[in-house]
């Protein structure tokens, strides 16, 4: 299977990687690894791949995976459960278990502590990191000081020449900050922007206190045979981001 290692400096037992559609069961539409069990793929394929997926990476328990809504919410998660849970991020504390984020052009968003006992993995459209998913997800780490810093990666997303958005996202992130504006580009079009999401994502950790930010620079749109995307194909399958205490 194809892999991606986020190039960050996390503790050694912190494992994480992010999965692309190369390799599994499914086809047409969802050709390859689709992870998710929500976008009219076989049902039968979704769970091969996702057992393939748990024996080819090596997982101490099958991924915690949630039901996204876009939603700012962040559970706690302290056992490996196979119940899909209400959340677009989760965090534990918890050696084994499987933290994870499924995108198909939305900033998958992986978080530790640098001491290695603490880990989340966060899901951010623009609406949730609009809202602030992020600084939910930095709030639930404890004991953070300067010789315990929170880190955080950015996986594969839509990038900063494709994710046109239009005043409604523009406003949801300069009423909040107005040095977000620097991270949205205008199109010739009247009310169309280029918007950045991990030049955002990076504003929100900043000012929640991460300043140790990593970014994949992979564009999930401009590399289909790598990932899935929603914008540019509309029926589509799922990749996920996973982090893990070992």
């Amino acid at each position: 299977m194809s892999m991606i290692i986020p190039n960050w400096n996390a503790p050694q037992n912190v494992k994480a990687f992010a999965s692309t559609r190369v390799g599994g069961f499914s086809s047409d539409a969802y050709q390859g690894l689709n992870l998710g069990t929500h976008v009219g793929d076989d049902a039968s394929f979704v769970e091969n791949n996702r057992a393939w997926l748990k024996q080819q990476a090596n997982m101490p328990a099958s991924p915690i995976w949630l039901n996204q809504t876009h939603s700012t919410d962040v559970v706690t998660v302290l056992e490996p459960t196979t119940d899909i849970i209400d959340a677009d991020g989760a965090f534990t504390t918890a050696k084994g278990v499987v933290c994870s984020a499924m995108t198909a052009d939305c900033l998958p968003v992986i978080l530790t502590n640098t001491n290695g006992t603490q880990v989340a993995a966060v899901h951010a459209g623009w609406r949730g990191l609009a809202g602030g998913i992020l600084e939910n997800a930095v709030a639930k780490f404890s004991n953070i000081d300067e010789a315990n810093q929170v880190i955080a990666w950015l996986g594969p997303a839509i990038g900063e020449d494709v994710f046109e958005v239009g005043y409604d996202v523009l406003d949801a992130f300069v009423s909040f900050d107005p040095q977000a504006k620097l991270a949205f580009k205008a199109k010739s079009e009247p009310g169309k922007w280029l918007a950045n999401m991990s030049q955002l994502a990076t504003q929100r950790l900043h000012k929640a206190g991460v300043t140790s930010v990593t970014g994949s620079n992979l564009c999930t749109y401009a590399d289909s045979d790598t990932f899935y995307s929603y914008r540019r194909d509309g029926v589509t399958g799922r990749q996920a981001t996973f982090i893990w205490l070992e």
